[in-house]
């Protein structure tokens, strides 16, 4: 008898893992929120009528958050979002 009668997942005596940090600190919380909705392949027009925000408002948005994030533009920054988990 091996002397531990629990589950295996219950005898895990390693540390704990870190929290996994959140992705693109940088960002405001309605930043992220723009983001997903622009990884899930949104207009901003379509944005702009989800959250109840005008089509320029969201425009200063994602001009924000391709300067933060350092990209060139929307494709870009939909590569980076999706890979951090973005838009699904």
């Amino acid at each position: 008898m091996s002397g531990c009668c629990c589950a295996a997942s219950a005898c895990d005596t390693s540390p704990p893992r870190p929290a996994a940090q959140p992705a693109f600190t940088e960002l405001g919380p309605r930043e992220r929120e723009v983001l997903d909705l622009v990884a899930g392949g949104l207009t901003n027009a379509a944005i702009a009528g989800r959250l109840g925000l005008w089509a320029k408002n969201v425009g200063n948005h994602t001009s924000a958050i391709f300067t933060k994030l350092q990209v060139a533009g929307r494709a870009e920054a939909i590569i980076r979002a999706r890979e951090a988990g973005f838009g699904r």
